[in-house]
């Protein structure tokens, strides 16, 4: 059994303290106190892990995670997995490049199709290709697969299949201006599609640090 509460609905704020954090060294630090918004908490965990559900809920639980050379600690607690899950949907972040790729160990980028490109409408056409791109992709099974430091974005990962290849070929065929369907002629060599959604930036403020009394 745990030794922390078990959280049915997850606390919309939680009272932080953090130090710097300084490798090798044994130094008395200043300790702020603050309050952060739930969000703003799961945000900065994010940074760390990725939307590695197992990874979150473990730092959530053990109270404490380093980030930005400060370490950041909180009455650690427990959490159920379905209301974590809603409590991650709030960060997907607005998807801005589709990677098209082969698979393996080393993948070759086939095509990089960025939004404003996606976005462009064929004439007396409602919808984009780049919309119909992503809602292939919300009806597969779209996975998270890791965050990305170098574009500040989570990347999800659409395996490509006879059925979903089929698919984006008729959106392609239907949606995509001249240019695009000409550069779309990768998709049969293609074996996935990574999705690159950057997150919005935290608002979050921190505060000078100052010494803790004791």
């Amino acid at each position: 059994m745990s030794a922390y509460p078990r959280v049915v609905t997850l606390p919309e704020w939680i009272p932080v303290r953090y130090t710097e954090e300084e490798a090798g060294y044994v130094t008395v630090r200043p300790i702020v106190r603050q309050t952060f918004r739930l969000d703003e908490l799961l945000d900065m965990i994010l940074s760390v892990t990725g939307k590695d559900a197992a990874r979150i809920r473990q730092i959530l639980h053990s109270g404490t995670v380093v980030y930005h050379f400060y370490r950041y600690s909180w009455a650690g607690f427990d959490t159920d997995e379905p209301e974590l899950s809603a409590a991650l949907t709030r960060f997907p972040g607005k998807c801005t490049l589709a990677v098209f790729e082969t698979a393996g160990a080393h993948p070759k980028h086939l095509l990089e199709l960025d939004r404003t490109a996606g976005l462009k409408r064929r004439i007396f056409r409602g919808q984009s290709f780049w919309e119909g791109l992503l809602e292939i992709a919300a009806g597969g099974k779209t996975a998270y697969q890791s965050y990305s430091y170098g574009h500040r974005a989570d990347l999800y990962r659409l395996d490509l299949n006879g059925e979903n290849v089929l698919q984006i070929a008729q959106a392609a065929k239907r949606l995509a201006a001249g240019n695009l369907r000409s550069a779309l002629r990768v998709l049969p060599a293609a074996e996935r599609i990574l999705l690159v959604c950057p997150r919005s930036a935290s608002t979050r403020k921190i505060d000078s640090p100052r010494r803790e009394k004791t």
